[in-house]
């Protein structure tokens, strides 16, 4: 019996005249996806995209959770594929659900005929596939309220379709529509949380990790790459870039006012992050930030912060609790990873009193203390990139 896998879109079947674009870029990430298990046929027709393996006996649970994580798809259900005609309809279900019949107690059953030229009309269609399975699995009962499940038939041009229940995507809109943007990463909970975020709303991302040897590790740079592996799953492929951020860090510390250490610091990494932004055809840049959270993140620190950088800047959490952020990071599985107590260079010269309201004025003034386009462009010259992939 031949088994694929139907996929429904969601968000974008509402983005009228361009929605075709959106289709062809959905099937391309889901192709580079599944063909990385086994080579599959994925074709679309009617709004439904057919993920079909070209050979028999794959894993299809591992092709069911690489499409779960795809953006751009609003639900997913495994099918078996039948014939045109009633009796293959009736003896694939049979077949099919089974398994699935036989531990539960209720049912009804959903038809949709796409095809107008099948001779049965939809509900025809749904009687006679529920008679059938009554019969044959005498213990079930027809609940059109409350059913155990929902047996679905789908008769559409090309094949018709038997399926259970569907299951929940991923959502959001395929990435790539939505352009490109730079990610600041350290190995905490939010900012990978934030990359997922701002991948669900169509961007590629390109990361910025900064590291401060011997302060920080190997160790917490690698934990970072895992961080972005887990979100790869989601995004797809992307480059880190690591800068190296010592000197900056220590000619902050040895030439300004402690209290402005982590507002300047936070200016040098949106401008480096900046300046790799542009070289990379980036449009914005993405942080963790949440409002409040810390002493860099009220109001004033951030309008300092985003002084010193002309793209915009995306903070997804800013309204966030650490609560909801937590559950979306458990959910995409980066928690336990952000939680390793490797330390990463946010945490390097903290100040014992940073200033929650610092003047901007004041900040560029200390901050332009210092060789401010050197220090840049030694830390850029010398980045180190990585190649991330799920």
């Amino acid at each position: 019996m031949k088994e694929t896998i139907l996929i429904k879109v969601g968000e974008i079947a509402l983005k009228g005249l361009n929605r075709r674009s959106f289709e062809d870029v959905l099937i391309k990430n889901i192709k580079r996806r599944v063909n990385c298990i086994t080579p599959c046929e994925v074709k679309i027709a009617q709004s439904t995209i057919a993920v079909t393996p070209y050979k028999d006996n794959v894993d299809f649970d591992e092709i069911e959770e690489c499409i779960s994580k795809i953006f751009g798809i609003a639900t997913y259900s495994r099918a078996c594929i039948a014939e045109k005609n009633m009796e293959s309809i009736l003896s694939c279900a049979k077949e099919y659900l089974a398994e699935t019949l036989n531990e539960i107690n209720s049912f009804k059953v959903e038809s949709k005929r796409s095809d107008k030229k099948f001779p049965l009309t939809s509900p025809e269609i749904s009687r006679e596939v529920g008679g059938f399975l009554a019969e044959e699995f005498p213990h079930l009962i027809v609940d059109v309220h409350n059913p155990d499940l929902v047996v679905t038939v789908e008769v559409r041009d090309y094949a018709a379709f038997i399926r259970g229940a569907a299951k929940k995507g991923a959502g959001g809109i395929p990435v790539g529509t939505g352009g490109n943007a730079v990610i600041l990463i350290s190995g905490g909970i939010d900012s990978p949380v934030a990359a997922w975020t701002m991948a669900k709303r169509g961007l590629s991302l390109t990361a910025v990790h900064f590291a401060s040897p011997p302060y920080t590790s190997e160790r917490a740079e690698d934990k970072v790459v895992r961080l972005l592996k887990k979100v790869s799953e989601y995004s797809g492929r992307m480059q880190m870039y690591t800068v190296p951020f010592t000197k900056i860090q220590e000619q902050i510390k040895d030439n300004c006012p402690e209290e402005l250490f982590t507002i300047i610091m936070r200016r040098f990494m949106m401008q480096i992050s900046e300046r790799i932004a542009r070289e990379k055809n980036c449009g914005a840049l993405i942080t963790g930030e949440s409002l409040g959270q810390v002493a860099s993140q009220t109001i004033g620190a951030i309008g300092c912060t985003d002084e010193a950088c002309r793209l915009p800047v995306f903070r997804p959490l800013i309204g966030m609790d650490k609560e909801e952020i937590i559950e979306i990071s458990r959910k995409i599985d980066t928690f336990d990873i952000s939680i390793e107590p490797f330390e990463d260079c946010c945490t390097v010269f903290t100040p014992k009193h940073p200033r929650t309201k610092p003047v901007l004025k004041y900040v560029v003034e200390a901050q332009n203390k210092l060789p401010v386009d050197e220090l840049i462009d030694e830390a850029v010259k010398n980045v180190k990139v990585t190649e991330i992939s799920f």
